[in-house]
Formats: C-alpha cells, sequence, structure tokens
C-alpha cells in the first residue's frame, strides 16, 4: 500500500488536474494506517524494525496529509472557477465533500458578482425551478449533480434535464445551452 499512496502522491503533486484514485483508496488506506499503528504498538522503538516502522509511519502520515490537501485544493480551484469536477477521478469520501461544497461556493460567487455589478442580493429569493433543460454541445464525463444523482456522461446533442447549479455551470462554461420551456 505505501507504493500506491506514493505513487498517488507523486502523480498528483506532478499534475495541475485531479488524478483518478480507487473508489475505495482512502478506506484501503486507513486499513493499512490502523495495521502500521497496531504493529507499532507491539514492538519496542528502540529496536532498529521498531524505528524503521516508526520512519514508514511519519512517511505515510505526511504523504497522507499532502494528497488530500493537494486533492481538495484542486477540487475547490475547480468549483471556484465553475468549472466541472471529473467525478471519474474521485474517491467515494470526496464525491461526498463535491457535493456539500459546490452549493456553498457557488452561493459565494454569486453573492461576489452581485456586489462587483453594484447590486445587493435580495434575502428572500424567488423558487428555484427544481430541473433546467440544457442541450449538451460537447462530450461531458459522469457529474454529481447538487441533488447528488449522477448525471451522464454525456455527447454533442444529448438533451437533459439537470440541476440548476449544474445547469448554469455548464451554460457558463459554453458546454450546454438552455432549452426554453414554457
Amino acid at each position: 500500500m505505501y507504493d500506491k499512496l506514493f505513487e498517488a502522491w507523486r502523480k498528483e503533486k506532478e499534475n495541475m488536474e485531479i488524478q483518478p484514485l480507487p473508489r475505495n483508496f482512502y478506506a484501503n488506506l486507513a486499513e493499512y494506517i490502523m495495521k502500521l499503528r497496531e504493529e507499532s504498538r507491539m514492538l519496542d522503538e528502540k529496536t532498529l524494525r521498531g524505528r524503521l516502522l516508526q520512519n514508514e509511519r511519519e512517511n505515510v502520515r505526511r504523504l497522507t496529509e499532502e494528497l488530500i490537501r493537494t486533492r481538495y485544493d484542486k477540487i475547490l480551484r475547480r468549483i471556484s472557477g465553475s468549472e466541472i469536477v471529473p467525478v471519474t477521478s474521485l474517491t467515494e469520501e470526496e464525491t461526498s465533500l463535491h457535493e456539500k461544497v459546490s452549493p456553498s461556493a457557488e452561493s459565494y460567487l454569486s453573492l461576489l458578482k452581485s456586489i462587483l455589478q453594484g447590486q445587493l442580493p435580495k434575502a428572500e429569493e424567488k423558487p428555484k425551478p427544481k430541473i433546467i433543460l440544457v442541450r449538451i454541445l460537447q462530450e461531458i464525463p459522469a457529474i454529481i449533480g447538487a441533488d447528488m444523482k449522477t448525471y451522464g456522461p454525456f455527447k454533442p446533442e444529448d438533451v437533459a434535464a439537470l440541476p440548476p447549479e449544474n445547469a448554469r455551470i455548464l451554460i457558463k462554461q459554453g458546454a450546454a445551452e438552455e432549452i426554453e420551456t414554457k
């Protein structure tokens, strides 16, 4: 598992995009760390084996912290840039994080945009539509919607009913256009 962790850390540091990880990567990593912890309890830290195990535990802790922070920063950067986060690259835990962070980041960006336009958003908002119908203009990988459902993958000319938050992001990126309904 150490080699897999190191390789994931190295790829994440070398690339600007979020690198794919197996969906159960963190579960396997947590199990590995627990085994290291249990094994180190049984060893004397003054022995060579004990010191090596302690060094391995410290390296695993450091690599894990850097890997998770780097991936979290990449997810936040994509969300704040109104970009699609490729769900296929995320672990189960990161998918859950994305679902929680995305709506609040979008609200913040909306507030910022309103203020920069010299407008103060009203405290009460009109009810938002539950879905927006869009025509897809380019290939899009599967995404997790604001309603925590998976949508896609999409090909050009597909028609999709998406949560407003996701539809607006795709429209803003030029990846989709809204279909007017009455």
